[in-house]
């Protein structure tokens, strides 16, 4: 559970992405919804993920495009005072390009523990059991990570999808 102080906007934005997450797995993608919010609590882009093939491609993650789609808008400036929010914890991948695009905080419902007893075995989403904040933990930049939050409103979206 998140260790600091979480507002109402948190909650808000984070029940998004999980809305996002609900739309990808309508559209046929798996169920990964982000968005980043300025520091001033305006919406700078929100993403789906499409890592499904042939459609999409698998590092096309929800936070993976999130970043990516940040930072050809703002400056790195800018982004430090961005803050991802997700509907799944990252995986290594998306943490790394948190990391480099320079998003300085990250909120989550999910942690990747919890969507492990979705997925199962599946295939289609080997979980890497690494939690973000040991990627974060590691480099020189301080990323600000608060989360597992509404996990079971989060895990909801996740029933029934996979193949464990």
């Amino acid at each position: 559970m998140a260790t600091e102080q979480v507002s109402e906007q948190d909650l808000i934005f984070l029940r998004r992405a999980i809305a996002l997450a609900r739309e990808a797995r309508s559209d046929g993608r798996h169920p990964f919804g982000s968005l980043v919010v300025n520091q001033f609590g305006e919406v700078v882009v929100e993403a789906r993920n499409n890592a499904v093939r042939p459609k999409g491609e698998p590092t096309q993650h929800a936070e993976m495009v999130a970043c990516s789609d940040a930072a050809r808008l703002l400056p790195e400036a800018e982004l430090a005072r961005c803050t991802l929010y997700t509907s799944t914890e990252p995986c290594a991948m998306c943490a790394g390009a948190i990391y480099w695009v320079g998003i300085g905080r990250v909120v989550y419902a999910l942690p990747e523990t919890g969507l492990l007893r979705y997925t199962g075995a599946d295939e289609e989403n080997p979980t890497l059991q690494l939690p973000c904040r040991e990627v974060f933990a590691h480099g020189q930049k301080p990323i600000q990570v608060v989360g597992p939050l509404l996990e079971e409103e989060a895990g909801w979206v996740h029933e029934g999808f996979w193949k464990p």
